[in-house]
């Protein structure tokens, strides 16, 4: 009666665990019908957008890189501009007059050679000002050289004989460019009035002390900040856009990585070890898919993405509070196409990869548990039934 009891109880504590499901099961990760089926979200959990990986969506994804030559329209103009006076420097200005006798070229012949007079150097002073005889303070904060010439001009052609004028800078000690992090010779130096790039800037101050492939470059400019990796510059020159006065260049190091879990060949934090990968080489470094385990349709990527981009990406944004929206991508395997488009899909720094574990793997170990559990049962009634035959054959024996 009692072996009977105990049996009883084990099947009664079977049939909970089976209606339960495999959620009882240990597991590294949701099954990829949960990861789908609760992409609605439930109050106890974070909401979460599942996009499918198409061309379209790589599509959208590529057309939101981090890109400066895209920031034209927010501060970060692509082309060079005019080198512009600034308070402190230093400038030289030249007066030509068409003949003598005027105010500054003597009557007499002979007493000075040439048609033109030099003034001594002079700082442009606190105001922005110079002091040209004659013609009084000339503004010269924020002009060009060209824009100086013709106030001076203006200011002297009703005195002088058809006056010209050729204004030089001398030290140039406003319009600089600084460079500093890690580089080899962190610097501070003037504009180059040809214009120069930002791997130019870059290039004087020594280049970059580290592997360029976990090198990012920070640009400042107008109170506006914009960082991409150092390889975007180099293999896409678009990127390499024009520096302009005033301009801080920081270059620092911050390997790129990511993680991945669930039926990979291993588990971990990977590093990029290059200035960018696709899925396809993430999958690659963590292994590949486990052949005995992984569901080759259940591979997910999880992001956080702007809301512009989730938007274009047809994600309904009302439910998503906040700038970043949690996105789960999901790539096939099992449809051959789908390593076309992991060799396209760029992967980002802090994604997380996750393959799920196949369904026929999650019904392994609970027909494994129920085994465990009905030898748990049938141990202690078979060691009962010995114990019987036991006593019964030495009763019986003469």
């Amino acid at each position: 009666m009692q072996f009977r009891n105990i049996a009883r109880l084990s099947l009664i504590a079977l049939a909970t665990f089976l209606s339960a499901g495999c959620s009882m099961m240990p597991a590294s990760g949701p099954q990829g019908d949960a990861v789908r089926a609760s992409e609605a979200g439930s109050p106890e959990s974070l909401p979460y957008a599942l996009v499918k990986v198409t061309p379209d969506v790589e599509a959208v994804l590529a057309s939101f890189s981090p890109r400066l030559s895209n920031q034209a329209t927010r501060g970060f103009r692509a082309d060079p501009t005019e080198i512009r006076f600034g308070v402190g420097d230093v400038v030289s200005v030249t007066i030509f007059e068409a003949a003598a006798g005027g105010l500054f070229i003597p009557l007499e012949a002979g007493v000075r050679p040439g048609n033109f007079v030099t003034i001594p150097n002079q700082n442009v002073d606190h105001n922005g000002f110079i002091s040209v005889p004659y013609a009084g303070n000339i503004r010269a904060k924020g002009r060009t050289p060209v824009e100086v010439q013709q106030a001076i001009v203006d200011s002297l052609k009703n005195r002088a004989i058809e006056p010209q004028a050729v204004v030089t800078l001398i030290d140039q000690r406003t319009s600089l460019i600084s460079v500093l992090g890690e580089v080899n010779s962190p610097a501070r130096f003037p504009a180059n009035a040809a214009g120069e790039r930002i791997l130019d800037a870059i290039t004087r101050a020594g280049g970059p002390k580290g592997q360029g492939f976990d090198t990012w470059v920070m640009l400042e400019r107008g109170g506006r900040r914009t960082t991409v990796p150092f390889g975007q510059l180099v293999y896409e020159p678009t990127n390499n856009i024009f520096v302009q006065p005033n301009d801080t260049i920081y270059v620092y190091r911050e390997p790129q990585n990511f993680v991945a879990f669930g039926a990979s060949g291993s588990q971990g934090q990977f590093n990029f070890d290059a200035w960018r990968i696709s899925l396809a080489e993430g999958v690659a470094k963590a292994g590949g898919l486990n052949d005995s385990s992984a569901d080759p349709a259940s591979v997910f990527l999880y992001r956080g993405e702007m809301r512009e981009v989730a938007e274009r990406l047809g994600v309904d944004t009302r439910r998503f509070p906040g700038d970043v929206v949690p996105v789960i991508y999901n790539v096939n395997f099992r449809d051959p196409s789908g390593f076309f488009l992991a060799t396209k899909f760029q992967m980002r720094a802090k994604d997380v990869v996750f393959i799920s574990n196949a369904s026929s793997v999650e019904a392994a170990k609970v027909m494994q548990f129920i085994r465990l559990v009905t030898a748990t049962v049938n141990d202690p009634i078979v060691a009962a039934q010995n114990a019987v035959l036991l006593r019964t054959a030495i009763k019986t024996s003469p």
